[in-house]
């Protein structure tokens, strides 16, 4: 779908990739410059401004990139470094234990999928690299909430209309979210039955950096009818010593 059939995305774009190459400009002057009316551009600069893409300049009456565009351009350069370090300790994984593997990072409330190391003959997943899931329902989100502050995961999800739901399974309100976490902790590692997909599970382990923050979520995914539960911890015991490794292979806490 060329980007002239979505006028709103495109003209957002457009405003972005200006402002990043100029600076803060007047509204007035970042119209003329993609090409838009002046109504249109200050209301995309409105929205924009609501998600922290862009800054308002009161004094300056100027608009500038805000810091949400800051994170997601930081968020890149860690991801890539980060995915390029994970390949391989993905594909060991993967090779060892006969399973589906992947990496995510959190972003908000989801995970997105930045590496997948498909084993063979295993069927297709959801979790293709740029898919995003609720964090709150997939085992690698479940191991990154588990390792932040609890204010933190407080902020994240502070009511029930934080939460969605995929498959009727999960955590839906917070204190059910706590007591999932607390349980993760004391094992050590996460898991997921059915709550993404019906008929799969998964299990999952943080991985950290020097301060021990979590910087992106290692699972493996398997079909439910061929793993039981002594099964299960197996994988989740391989995910750890994977995790352990790439953790260590980007200057974090093995």
């Amino acid at each position: 779908m060329p980007s002239s059939d979505v006028p709103a995305a495109d003209g957002t774009l457009r405003i972005l990739r200006h402002l990043s190459r100029t600076g803060p400009l007047p509204a007035a002057s970042i119209a003329q410059a993609v090409g838009l009316p002046r109504s249109t551009t200050y209301h995309l600069l409105a929205v924009l401004g609501q998600h922290g893409l862009v800054a308002h300049l009161p004094e300056e009456h100027r608009y500038g990139l805000g810091l949400g565009a800051f994170e997601l351009g930081s968020a890149y350069s860690r991801q890539a470094p980060l995915a390029r370090a994970a390949r391989p300790v993905l594909a060991r994984l993967v090779d060892q234990v006969g399973e589906s593997g992947h990496l995510a990072v959190l972003h908000g409330r989801e995970v997105l999928y930045v590496v997948e190391e498909r084993a063979t003959r295993r069927p297709a997943l959801v979790t293709d690299v740029g898919v995003r899931l609720p964090a709150h329902l997939t085992a690698s989100g479940r191991a990154m909430l588990a390792a932040l502050p609890r204010p933190q995961v407080r902020a994240l999800f502070p009511d029930r209309a934080a939460f969605v739901d995929r498959t009727g399974l999960g955590p839906g309100r917070p204190a059910e979210l706590r007591d999932l976490l607390v349980e993760v902790r004391r094992r050590g590692w996460a898991s997921e039955d059915g709550d993404v997909t019906p008929g799969f599970a998964s299990v999952g382990v943080a991985v950290r950096d020097h301060t021990g923050h979590p910087i992106a979520g290692l699972a493996v995914t398997f079909a439910r009818p061929d793993v039981d539960a002594t099964g299960a911890e197996a994988l989740a015991r391989a995910a750890q010593r994977a995790a352990a490794d790439l953790s260590r292979r980007v200057g974090g806490a093995g």
